[in-house]
This record gives C-alpha cells, sequence and structure tokens, in this order.
C-alpha cells in the first residue's frame, strides 16, 4: 500500500474543477471492473470537495475521529468523515454547534462529512427506548433524560450541523429478527422515508434513503424498490453486521447492492473488516464507515501486512521492528512495537495515537489499493489473493496463542 491514485491520496485539489456549488451531491461512475466483479470506481462530488470511491469513512462519534486530530486525518488522507446526530444532539446539541458556524467548522474539517440518522443509537438503547408511528422516545444514556426523536426531528438536526450528507431516519432492527417484526419495521420505515424527504430542504445536504430487510432476499428486494421510488442522491444498505455470521453477510450483500441504482452511490452502513470491505466492493458497494480501526487500536489490536497483530503481547517486549515494515506511516516509521507496547502497558495517551494513526492508514491505504485495482480491470484476482492471505493469516495466529 501507500502507492496513490490519481485525485485521492496526497494529490493536489484544484480550485473550482472538482467542487461543486453548494447543494445536492453528484456521483461520477468512472470504471466498472471488467474481471468478472461488479467492483466500481467512482467520484462523489459534494459542496467540501470530491470523495474517490470506493472510500473508507473514519467515524467520528462526537466530532473528533477518536485518538487523532483534524491535522492527523489531512495527513493521512481521510476524504470524507461521520458524525453522529444521537451523541451531538444530546451534546453539545446541535443548536450550539450551529451557532459556531456548523460541524464542519466547529471541528476545523473542511473536507466532507456524513452524519447518520441517529436511528441505530436510538434503536440499540432497547430498553431505553420505545417506537411508534411518529418516532422513537428514548432515555439518554447520559443522564437519563428523555427525548423523543422523529424523522423530522433528525433531518432538522442534520441540517442544523450542515453535514454534506445525511441520512433518513429508519430502524434498524437486528439482522435475525422475527420475519413479521422485520415486516412491519420495513413499513415504517418507508414511510418515515417519505416524512424525511417532505422534512428535507435540499439545500447544503443531500438525504441519502436506507434499505433493510434482514436476511431476507424478498424483504430487501421489495424495500429496495420502494425506497429508491424515491429520487435521492444516494442509498444504502443497513442492517447488516448486526449479529449474522460474516459469510452471511457476504451473501446478503452480494444480492442487496445491485438492487440499488447504477448511477448513486452505494452506502454499506457500519462495516467493517478488511475482509468485509474487499468483499462488499466486489459485490458494488461504493462507501464504507466503521469504528473498527479506532477501536481496536485503542485495546492494542494493530492491522498490517502480515495479519494482525496485539501490541500488548509480551513477545514485543524487545522487539525493535517496525509494528508493519511495508507500512510508511508514521507510528511505523518512527516507532518500534517494543515502544509502543511501553506505551500501552503504561496508559499513556500517546499509545491511543500512534496505533490509531497506523490502523487508519492502513484502512484508507487498502481503499486506495482496492481503487487501483479496480481502474486496471484486476480486482477479481485481488479480492481472491486479499482473502486467502488473511485466512492464512488468522489461521496462523490462531496456532500462536
Amino acid at each position: 500500500m501507500g502507492e496513490q491514485d490519481a485525485g485521492s491520496r496526497g494529490a493536489p485539489r484544484e480550485k473550482g474543477d472538482t467542487r461543486v456549488a453548494p447543494g445536492l451531491v453528484r456521483f461520477e461512475l468512472l470504471h466498472e471492473d471488467a474481471s468478472g466483479t461488479k467492483a466500481r470506481r467512482g467520484r462523489l462530488h459534494t459542496p467540501h470537495g470530491p470523495v474517490e470511491t470506493p472510500i473508507f469513512m473514519p467515524v467520528g462519534t462526537v466530532g473528533s475521529v477518536k485518538g487523532v486530530g483534524p491535522d492527523d486525518l489531512l495527513n493521512l488522507d481521510a476524504q470524507i468523515i461521520l458524525g453522529n446526530t444521537y451523541h451531538l444532539m444530546l451534546r453539545p446539541g446541535e443548536a450550539l454547534v450551529g451557532e459556531m458556524g456548523g460541524l464542519h467548522q466547529f471541528v476545523s474539517w473542511n473536507r466532507p462529512m456524513l452524519t447518520d440518522s441517529g436511528g441505530f443509537q436510538v434503536f440499540s438503547l432497547s430498553e431505553k427506548r420505545k417506537i411508534t408511528e411518529e418516532g422513537a422516545a428514548f432515555q439518554s444514556h447520559l443522564d437519563g433524560a428523555r427525548h423523543f426523536l422523529t424523522p423530522e426531528r433528525s433531518i432538522d438536526i442534520q441540517e442544523t450541523l450542515g453535514a454534506d450528507v445525511i441520512m433518513a431516519f429508519d430502524e434498524c432492527p437486528p439482522s435475525m429478527a422475527e420475519r413479521s417484526y422485520l415486516e412491519k419495521s420495513l413499513d415504517r420505515t418507508t414511510r418515515w422515508l417519505h416524512r424525511c424527504v417532505k422534512a428535507w430542504s435540499r439545500e447544503r445536504s443531500s438525504l441519502f434513503g436506507i434499505v433493510q430487510g434482514g436476511l431476507h432476499e424478498d424483504l430487501r428486494k421489495r424495500h429496495a424498490e420502494e425506497v429508491c421510488a424515491v429520487d435521492l442522491p444516494g442509498y444504502a444498505l443497513g442492517g447488516y453486521s448486526v449479529g449474522e455470521a460474516p459469510e452471511a453477510m457476504h451473501a446478503g450483500v452480494a444480492y442487496s447492492a445491485p438492487l440499488l441504482p447504477r448511477d448513486k452511490p452505494r452506502y454499506l452502513m457500519g462495516v467493517g473488516t478488511p475482509v468485509d470491505l474487499v468483499t462488499c466492493v466486489e459485490h458494488g458497494v461504493d462507501m464504507f464507515d466503521c469504528v473498527l480501526p479506532t477501536r481496536c487500536a485503542r485495546n492494542g489490536l494493530l492491522f498490517t501486512s502480515e495479519g494482525k497483530l496485539t501490541i500488548r503481547n509480551a513477545a514485543f517486549a524487545k522487539d525493535s521492528r517496525p509494528v508493519d515494515p511495508a507500512c510508511s506511516c508514521y507510528t511505523c516509521r518512527n516507532f518500534s512495537r517494543a515502544y509502543l507496547r511501553h506505551l500501552f502497558a503504561a496508559g499513556e495517551i500517546l499509545a491511543m495515537r500512534l496505533n490509531t494513526l497506523h490502523n487508519l492508514h492502513y484502512f484508507l491505504g487498502l481503499m486506495a489499493d482496492v481503487r487501483r485495482a479496480i481502474a486496471e480491470d484486476r480486482f477479481a484476482a485481488f479480492a481472491r489473493e486479499f482473502r486467502e492471505r488473511a485466512r492464512a493469516q488468522e489461521a496462523e495466529r490462531t496456532r500462536g496463542r
């Protein structure tokens, strides 16, 4: 990894020719893989600059990507980051963010941003929330205060935050939920989508619809038809990687992704591992987000070209090698495994930053490699070899425990 692809990692952004006027985002389909996969190379034009796809989006839940600053993200060439509507509405509140000039200015980030609707977090509260046709009543995980989130309220919050891409308010049931529940949930989510569209101002932010349906192909097809009947700038697949086996998720995405419009960006929410990313790109997905690289970094699990590495292990106490000899990130260029293990064992904040820089570099670099393989019509071989290598590395890691 590390070689830069045009318009992406480290490339200069020309004035005037890549930015679009404030308004709806526009997807440009640049190339479709000719090696037997559904992988696509595209470009999402936004008011804050272009996003080269397929893309991984680091998650900045409360207005920051944990462990790193905006300058770090720029150096990593993170093209787009996420904010979380649920958390930001609770603290510091969308009104304050709006008074500060919007989320971009508040967090000092002048590249594209996406906010989720808050639905996933609300529905994850389980016993602390109640769903009705009007919306979702819930108690804050911070102080127990009661709140009521509706489709209209979600859109209003997200537009006040001012993200380039905002998400429709949907219900996100577990993929293994009872079919009867999924059917009722789909109907409600479709009705909520129409309410979101009615509340959406179509000014600074572009609304994406979300397709649900669990692992049932007929429900996915039905809901994709309902959601995609509404002309929107983009569409997402929700409800995956929420309890099912990775193989079941991959099969579901293989079926569902091609149901979304060819000329619009396809976003798979909350996924995933490096193997998930490569496999789902193969099925036609353009955009991903997940807390995995940052969360794993804080727990001392690092992703490398040689497989996963648990930096807290005693075996690295006197290891002078970098985390990944093939990696060009700041962490690997400057620090040994022994030092990183020492920092982690000592509970030093620097450990979290250096680990996070490495993991994000790995994920973003992987996506740069993915884009290059698609452009060169060799993605089928790239994906096959990547999965085979990952399986062998994980088997070796398991034997070494």
